[in-house]
């Protein structure tokens, strides 16, 4: 039962500090005022969310100054009344709404014969500021990435969508962590029931606490064993930006530098923010290699298994000569020769992951190419192989997005395998395996290989954007995840 705030400040502070008790980062204090220092109030903050260091100019310093020169009988109505120009104060009427507001890193604040409590805002828990994005270089575009600050992380959104139309939905996730998760979007450009669809899906579970994106994204996914994400992840702001401008939603985690963008398919996570900021001719050029690198991260190692073990006639004689003599010694089957070179580029790409800095580019590259010589030089795998699984892992990296990228990593194996036992007719079982899944795939309603299928639903307009960029001056339509009515976003005079 929560329990409400009285203007009795003894009961108050002991209710308060009842619910804090055993907090040595909580500091508490009582402090004098009005003009004959008579009455008393009481603050409540975490150490490193407020600034000591410069106490008077601070929001409630400048509060308390202005309290001590009142007299003890306009005290109470004075903060009633919200006059003391502070921004963002908020009062609460409960002890346990109170806690969670100082929780947010804010100051609380309470005063005798007062019968709420307030919000003061100061400088918050310490965090990264902007910096630049690491996981999605670009050759051409803003260098700027999102941080673990919600808050800053909304405003580098509105900094390049300064449209009143933009809106930010808050609400809560984690029974004990309380994180902030925001809603982003266009007001006039979402499709009718989307906003609702992804708050239902928040509403649809209660855990303890949501530490990164990542976890509400595995919670709100509808087909959980898909190995493809259903959420795009990013940590560009000009990207996040880009896909609110097509009508999408992107949520945003306190404390995590990802944020999740919604509905995605295929064609999204092959697009990066430099193909609209580069002329046509090389954004369709570095598309189609990324398209043709997420098919051969998934297959290259097992069509290779396929041509060699089943189908040696469809190679050239020399080709095939100079491999068998590449073989020569191999003491196991071509399948196992594969599965391992695979399996030891995985874990130079883990151990290069966690190795801080430079030891993780080093453990890399020398790791791969001692790695890869010695098994050659001790016959335990043919040099060909060491070039197929090699090329495999240039492809995957070419992929734009990570977690789109581990799909075609995870599926490699299962390629390997089908092929290494059934030739090019385990690649074909393959194939169709994966293709049902996509076409069965949807995101929040909107199929995953659009606009491959489905493309007559805005007019055959989004075929302009996938394979080839076409130049801006005909992408006059936004994608179909707009809602209708609204699908013009470039009008040529």
């Amino acid at each position: 039962m929560p329990k409400k705030i009285t203007t009795r400040l003894e009961e108050n502070i002991r209710n308060y500090e009842e619910l804090f008790s055993d907090c040595a980062d909580i500091k508490k204090r009582r402090i004098k005022v009005g003009q004959h220092l008579k009455k008393e109030c009481y603050i409540a903050y975490i150490e490193v969310a407020v600034s000591g260091t410069d106490w008077k100019e601070s929001a409630i310093g400048k509060l308390l100054n202005t309290l001590r020169e009142l007299p003890e009988e306009e005290l109470a109505s004075y903060v009633r009344s919200n006059t003391w120009d502070i921004s963002d104060s908020e009062p609460f009427e409960t002890i346990e709404d109170a806690a969670q507001g100082m929780l947010t890193g804010d100051v609380i604040f309470f005063l005798e014969g007062y019968e709420r409590a307030l919000k003061i805002p100061d400088q918050g828990y310490p965090g990264r500021g902007v910096y630049e994005v690491e996981s999605e270089k670009v050759i051409r575009g803003s260098n700027e990435g999102f941080s673990e600050s919600i808050k800053l992380n909304t405003a580098l959104i509105r900094k390049r969508l300064r449209s009143p139309h933009v809106k930010v939905k808050e609400s809560f996730a984690g029974r004990r962590t309380h994180t902030n998760v925001d809603l982003v979007y266009m007001k006039d450009l979402i499709y009718p029931g989307m906003l609702e669809e992804i708050e239902k899906r928040l509403q649809e579970f209660e855990i303890d606490g949501t530490l990164d994106s990542g976890i509400i994204e595995q919670l709100t996914e509808k087909r959980k064993y898909s190995p493809f994400p259903q959420f795009q992840t990013t940590q560009r702001p000009d990207r996040a930006a880009m896909a609110i401008l097509e009508g999408r939603i992107v949520l945003l985690s306190d404390n995590s530098p990802v944020a999740l963008i919604l509905p995605a398919t295929y064609n999204t996570f092959i697009q990066t923010s430099d193909d609209y900021y580069s002329r046509w001719e090389i954004a369709s050029f570095t598309r189609i290699l990324r398209y043709v690198a997420s098919f051969l991260a998934m297959t290259f190692p097992g069509l290779y298994l396929a041509m060699t073990n089943f189908h040696t006639q469809i190679l050239p004689t020399d080709l095939l000569l100079s491999l068998a003599a590449a073989r020569q010694g191999v003491p196991f089957p071509a399948v196992v020769e594969v599965l391992l070179m695979e399996l030891a580029f995985e874990l130079l790409r883990e151990a290069g992951v966690r190795l801080p800095g430079a030891n993780g580019n080093t453990i890399g590259i020398v790791g791969g190419l001692i790695i890869g010589q010695a098994a050659v030089d001790a016959n335990i795998v043919s040099p060909i192989v060491v070039i197929v699984v090699a090329l495999t892992a240039l492809c995957s990296f070419a992929v734009p997005n990570e977690e789109f990228a581990t799909a075609f990593r995870i599926l490699k194996f299962a390629f390997i395998l089908v092929c290494g036992y059934l030739g090019f007719f385990g690649f074909l079982l393959g194939i169709m395996a994966v293709l049902i899944h996509l076409s069965h795939l949807e995101s929040f309603g909107i199929p995953y290989l659009s606009p491959f299928v489905g493309a007559d639903l805005n007019g055959y307009q989004d075929e302009r954007d996938t394979f080839l960029r076409l130049p801006l001056k005909f992408l006059k339509k936004r994608p179909v995840y707009t809602r209708n009515g609204a699908r013009t976003r470039l009008k040529i005079k």
